[in-house]
């Protein structure tokens, strides 16, 4: 799906601001408010927009230790059995496949190391799961972000 300016415009604005309401949009970017609706359905139904929730802090809710777990698995049911049961573990954040060393990369949270070994024990205990390997994050210089990547798609950047 390719985006416009006033697309760009409108995605940072709901990002600043997540809980500005539609009539507010039309008026700071001085368009009709069924033109912001009409833009802000069709990004959903493309899969463009994929939430409207609040950004959630683990850290705020006492989870100050992030991880990144890589997963090496056995290969006889698939990633998706293995997922399925990452996913009952409410300190996996994401779990990702991939390519390399592992087959599957999980983001995790704990409350302190000592509370990440218990994660990593849970983790361990997953049917499918043969060895783990985890490191530590000591801080996030660059946060999750996508709006640098929006601006760029509206540009055209990055396009073969």
């Amino acid at each position: 799906m390719t985006i416009d300016q006033l697309d760009v415009r409108l995605i940072s604005m709901l990002a600043a601001e997540p809980r500005i309401g539609v009539l507010e949009c039309s008026r700071r970017l001085n368009v009709a408010r069924g033109t912001v609706q009409a833009r802000l359905d069709r990004m959903v139904a493309r899969g463009v927009i994929t939430g409207y929730g609040p950004d959630i802090d683990p850290t705020a809710l006492g989870y100050g230790v992030m991880a990144f777990v890589t997963l090496q698995i056995r290969q006889v049911s698939g990633h998706s059995p293995v997922a399925d049961r990452l996913a009952l573990v409410p300190e996996v954040l994401e779990v990702h496949t991939i390519t390399g060393g592992g087959d599957m990369l999980c983001r995790v949270v704990a409350r302190s190391n000592a509370d990440l070994q218990r994660v990593i024990d849970l983790i361990v205990d997953v049917d499918g799961v043969v060895r783990t390997s985890s490191v530590i994050a000591l801080d996030t210089p660059v946060p999750y972000r996508v709006l640098p990547l929006v601006a760029a798609a509206n540009r055209g950047e990055n396009r073969n």
